[in-house]
This record gives structure tokens, C-alpha cells and sequence, in this order.
């Protein structure tokens, strides 16, 4: 499934192929897919993304003309409309010709000129969705890579919260608090604090002092060389990484948007690198076992006293 890394890769994408770039007419949606028609039709307009957490904001605004005289045809739109899409198990956006729409493209937008270009968002699995005149859903918390003080003091005023009852390779996964954290990312900022997946919640992150924070205006440094730190008793864990465990959950994604590469194109990606950066998710060596929402969880060593039975 895609992450938060993910996503704001593809609201870049969507910005850079998207730049300078006219479209026009209808918006199109697949005769299969159940999501929503997008009731907006324009003579001209542009298209720009941006991405928080798991979700991505496309904004449709409509090009005045420099002809003052010159009205608005009926039924074309006149103001801007966002479209949020949360991408599923394997959504993303793709610019094409039109000949080489792709087959699983459910929303289509279709540049003015000749020929034909079209933005789409493709979702072979169907699990992704949209909604027109959206806004960030409700539920999810601020964003892990660019709302990091937000998205720090929420989880500090929350703590006596039931969902922090629960193991913290769980609660990593709940996006009322870590909007943008997936599975991998789980899995690879546990493993370099040395955290146990199935130990409280409460307990890694309770102690934290809000001075120990960064804020907006001073982002956390991407350091891509963070050490492994030494294995201590469970009964030590972890106040004084408290800190860290919610750093890593804003610079070990940056690090995946920072990886480079061929660009994104995730049917014609190149994953040598971001394999190659993986220490602990699908890498030989590392142990395996279902959460207890049935998620898959990699880690090294001891799984933790909330590890579910028979594992």
C-alpha cells in the first residue's frame, strides 16, 4: 500500500508533468469504478497537487479569460474544486497520450491540445478512492513529514487515549496519530530504535517533554545514517528515545522521498534503490508474525509481552 512518502511523490509528479499544461472539457471516470462522478466541466483550467499523510489534494482551477467581456459559458465552472484521493492498495497518477491510457484508468483529465495528453489516476485493485469538493479527511491526524510539531503535540495531548493501549507497531499504524506511516515504514523505524513491535504504546512514548520537540519553522535533519542503537531491558524501554521514535517517524520518510532514482512511474519503477535502502522490511534475517489486525509485521529479536498468542 502506498505511504506517506509515496504520495507526496506523486502530488510532485503531478505538479511537474502537469506544469504549464492546459486541460479542458469533462472530467472522466471508468464505467466500473463506484466512486463518485466530478461534476466539473472547463473550457480551460490547470491542475496542481499536494500531499498530507496518506492523502493527496488535487485543485482544478479554472483560467480567466484576459477578456473582460467574455463570460463564463453555462454549466462551466467558474471557481476552483479539490478532489482528495486516498490511493488504496495501488493507486497513483499517470501522464500519458491518450493512446497510452492506461488500461485501469478510472479518472481521467484531458489536456486542450493536439494531440491529446491525459492526467489519470490508475488503481488496478479498485481500493482507492476520491471525493470531489473533499477535504482532508477528518479523522487523520497532521501530516508525519510536513506538520511534524502538530503531528508531535497530538500524539503528546492523546496519550491517556485507549488506542495508545495498544502495542506501538499497531498504534504506528492508526492515522488518527501517524498519518503517513504504512507497514514498512513500521518496520524500519522500530528496528533502528531497537523497539520491540509489540510492547505499550504508552510506555515507549510516555515522558516525552514538548521542549524536546522541533517545530515547523526548524525541521529535523534527514539523517540518513541513523545509528541502530544497543538492545537494553525490556523494562528500560524507552522514555529517553521517546523523542527519537517520533523523529524517525518524520525523517525516516523523507528519506524515501530523497532516494532519487528514475522518478515516479510506479508501473515502470526502478525499486533497486529503495530495496537497497530497507533494513528490516522483507530483508533476509528478519522475523515475521501477524499483528492482531492481521497486518505483517518484520522486526529482529524479541517481538515484545503484547506479541499475539502462539506466535
Amino acid at each position: 500500500m502506498p505511504e506517506g512518502p509515496e504520495l507526496h511523490l506523486a502530488s510532485l509528479y503531478v505538479n511537474k508533468m502537469c506544469n504549464g499544461v492546459v486541460f479542458t472539457g469533462a472530467v472522466r471516470k471508468s464505467e466500473v469504478s463506484k466512486n463518485p462522478d466530478v461534476p466539473f466541466i472547463c473550457e480551460a483550467y490547470r491542475i496542481t497537487a499536494t500531499s498530507r499523510g496518506k492523502e493527496v489534494r488535487l485543485t482544478l482551477t479554472p483560467m480567466k479569460s484576459d477578456d473582460p467581456k467574455q463570460r463564463v459559458k453555462a454549466g462551466q465552472a467558474d471557481q476552483p474544486m479539490d478532489i482528495v484521493f486516498r490511493f488504496g492498495m495501488s493507486g497513483y497518477f499517470r501522464f500519458t497520450t491518450e493512446d497510452e491510457l492506461p488500461k485501469h484508468a478510472h479518472l481521467c483529465f484531458f489536456s486542450k491540445e493536439k494531440p491529446c495528453r491525459v492526467l489519470s489516476f490508475v488503481d488496478v485493485r479498485r481500493f482507492g478512492s476520491w471525493q470531489p469538493s473533499g477535504v482532508w479527511q477528518p479523522g487523520r491526524g497532521p501530516c508525519i513529514m510536513f506538520e511534524y510539531k502538530n503531528f508531535s503535540l497530538q500524539i503528546l495531548s492523546h496519550l491517556s487515549d485507549r488506542a495508545f493501549d495498544r502495542p506501538i507497531c499497531e498504534v504506528l499504524l492508526n492515522q488518527k496519530y501517524f498519518n503517513g506511516i504504512g507497514n514498512y515504514l513500521r518496520a524500519e523505524i522500530l528496528f533502528r530504535l531497537n523497539i520491540p513491535p509489540f510492547v505499550p504504546a504508552r510506555k515507549v512514548l510516555e515522558g516525552l517533554e514538548s521542549e524536546d520537540l522541533c517545530d515547523d519553522e526548524k525541521p529535523v535533519k534527514n539523517d540518513t545514517n541513523t545509528k541502530v542503537k544497543e538492545a537494553r531491558p525490556e523494562t528500560s524501554f524507552i522514555t529517553e528515545e521517546s523523542g527519537d521514535l517520533l523523529r524517525l517517524c518524520h525523517t525516516v520518510p523523507l528519506e524515501v522521498v530523497n532516494l532519487g532514482g528514475k522518478g515516479y512511474d510506479p508501473e515502470k519503477a526502478d525499486y533497486s534503490e529503495f530495496e537497497a535502502w530497507l533494513q528490516c522490511y522483507y530483508v533476509d534475517g528478519m522475523k515475521s508474525i501477524r499483528d492482531h489486525n492481521g497486518r505483517t509485521m518484520w522486526f529482529k529479536g524479541d517481538p515484545g509481552p503484547m506479541a499475539p498468542k502462539g506466535t
